[in-house]
């Protein structure tokens, strides 16, 4: 048992050690600090907290959350999190993604009490933020399609446009599903909401006018100003004052809140149903947790690009994690990296992540003190302003790149917008990625094999003229031959083997990558059926990786170290020629000519 402990202990050592992350990077933001600096990340944190609070609220709206869910996940992710980061401008907190991710599931299981399993939903998405950083597992955020999420912001932005519609209509909940179960789908959703359309409220409906028109006319005419914030005030005051006229929509008034009540529900370990809820929770913290790095890595990136700085993307996942584990225990509601929030700190003149925390300090009081004023905020405003920003996803140039640069970029784009809209978005994305990497590995697994010969020059070239001897056949082997392309590779061989007076195959594997167990059983099982039949086959042209696999394999001794001819750099054909004089030994000749390949998958074009 010791020696277990130690070994563990030494392997977390290990991991620590090799993850390269930086325990306080913060302590650069402060390296030649001065007053101008100070003074733009203090207006740049004031600038963006007057867009997270209502934002916050917003996408706490979309969860199904308390509106001050949204208001703290805002200011204690953005304080937290760059205390970690290697970001200078990214704002981390609640965003439209993962808040309707959230949505979309506990609406597929409603007997599930959201309030009550979010603390450990969030704790959870933490761990594996944080394990995933120390593993550098962000590193492979490059091998994600960019069009999967494309494809899943557009569906999830189609996803939060339907889900405001009711409020935005003034629809009451059971007007909309008249006793029946909320739908989880966009077009039973849809036809919900246009079978519902006579019990609209007319004041909800001027109202969701207005606020469109306010905030259409501030994003054209002053884009620089907070349109999101002001647009919010100034309809909660009219319609404040045109209630005193009779003239009612309705309002947040049952989600006032105080102080007292901004701490949730700490996460819960050691009830009889804590084990049961992790097991149930684990996909969607799965889900968050890489959508949550997708969104910070994208942004940071992006940003880091129009600054001229690096960032180092694992270091940003273990800022956003320690965010989220912040977030369970003071918030209660799920962090990421905000689009909007950070592109707008960038446009606000952030020089530091400090910035960021004057963010999170100004979210914290709005949090503190704005408790009684939700009370005013109409529900119509706040939905037209959650479906503004949700149009704002839409990206029109991006959609047709994905559309028209490849079938496959199609194919995953229509497939993962599909699954967004009918599925829940913890399912839907990773069935896109799913598709994409199978289409991926589709097209990496098909090796091409070409027949070569030596011309008249003496050098090895692609064969061109007609069959001269029908004993030995030179195969040289083009593309990758991992599991995905082992059954092609054998199925391509022994096509050729299908001459009878075929006697010897030299497969050239010069070019060929990636050799791995499958492909090794699959070159074994071969050798068998050929030497059932008196045939052989050489290897040549083998790179020091291929050959490493062979030895490890034990396929060396297999085919026979005789048969096996390692690449010369100096000399790319000398071991195509020394296993050409290998197979006029096994047949006894001494001039042997090459047959020509002949691939019927591949017909010549007129």
């Amino acid at each position: 048992m010791r020696h277990s402990t130690e070994r563990i202990l030494a392997l977390g050592r290990a991991v620590v050690s090799d993850s390269a992350l930086d325990p306080f990077p913060l302590r650069r933001a402060f390296l030649g600090y001065g007053k101008r600096t100070a003074t733009a990340d203090f207006k740049a944190g004031a600038t963006v907290a007057m867009l997270a609070i209502p934002q916050g609220m917003a996408y706490a709206l979309i969860a199904g959350l308390p509106l001050h869910y949204g208001i703290t996940c805002s200011a204690i992710a953005a304080l937290i999190g760059p205390m970690l980061s290697s970001s200078r401008h990214t704002i981390l907190g609640p965003t439209n993604a993962t808040a309707f991710m959230i949505f979309s599931y506990f609406a597929a299981y409603p007997q599930l009490d959201r309030l009550t399993h979010m603390p450990l939903l969030v704790f959870m998405t933490a761990a594996l933020l944080l394990a995933g950083a120390f593993l550098r597992v962000a590193d492979l955020t490059q091998y994600i399609s960019r069009t999967v999420i494309i494809a899943y912001v557009t569906g999830a932005a189609l996803l939060i446009t339907a889900s405001q519609l009711p409020s935005a209509l003034g629809i009451s909940a059971e007007a909309l599903n008249q006793g029946m179960q909320p739908a989880i789908t966009l077009p039973g959703h849809i036809f919900r909401v246009l079978r519902s359309l006579p019990a609209s409220d007319w004041a909800s409906v001027a109202c969701s006018a207005s606020t469109l028109a306010i905030y259409l006319t501030l994003k054209k005419w002053r884009p620089r100003l907070p349109a999101f914030a002001i647009t919010l005030m100034a309809i909660s005051l009219v319609f404040w004052l045109l209630a005193g006229f009779g003239i009612h929509a309705a309002t947040f008034k049952d989600a006032v809140f105080s102080w007292q009540e901004l701490l949730p529900v700490f996460p819960d370990f050691v009830s009889a149903e804590a084990l049961t809820d992790s097991s149930r929770l684990f996909g969607l913290a799965m889900a968050l947790a890489f959508l949550a790095t997708m969104e910070t890595s994208v942004m940071s990136r992006t940003l880091a690009g129009r600054g001229s700085h690096r960032v180092d993307q694992n270091q940003d996942m273990l800022g956003l994690g320690a965010a989220n584990l912040a977030c369970a225990y003071l918030s209660g509601m799920p962090a990421s990296g905000s689009l909007t929030r950070s592109a707008l700190n960038y446009l606000s003149g952030a020089r530091t992540v400090i910035a960021s925390m004057w963010s999170g300090l100004f979210c914290l009081g709005g949090a503190l003190t704005l408790g009684s004023a939700v009370a005013h905020v109409p529900r119509a405003a706040l939905a037209m302003l959650v479906v503004c920003v949700a149009v704002s996803l839409f990206n029109a140039r991006h959609i047709r790149i994905c559309m028209q640069a490849t079938n496959s970029d199609a194919v995953v784009f229509l497939v993962t917008l599909a699954a967004t809209c009918m599925m829940p978005l913890h399912v839907a994305i990773f069935l896109g990625v799913a598709v994409s990497v199978i289409l991926y590995l589709r097209k990496a697994s098909r090796p091409q094999l070409v027949e070569y010969s030596f011309n008249e020059e003496g050098n090895l070239a692609e064969a061109s003229k007609g069959r001269q001897h029908p004993s030995i056949s030179i195969v040289h082997v083009e593309g990758e031959l991992f599991f995905g392309a082992a059954e092609l590779f054998r199925t391509q061989v022994q096509r050729t083997f299908a001459d009878p007076n075929l006697r010897i195959i030299i497969l050239r594997l010069k070019n060929a990558r990636h050799l791995d167990a499958t492909s090794v059983l699959a070159l074994e099982e071969l050798l068998r059926v050929l030497r059932a039949d008196d045939r052989h086959l050489i290897i040549s042209g083998a790179s020091k990786d291929v050959y490493r696999v062979l030895k490890n394999s034990g396929l060396v001794e297999v085919v026979g170290r005789d048969n096996i001819f390692l690449a010369s750099p100096a000399n790319p054909n000398l071991s195509t020629r020394n296993a050409l004089k290998r197979a006029q030994d096994i047949l006894g000749i001494k001039d042997a000519d090459v047959r020509i390949y002949f691939d019927p998958t591949k017909q010549a074009k007129p």
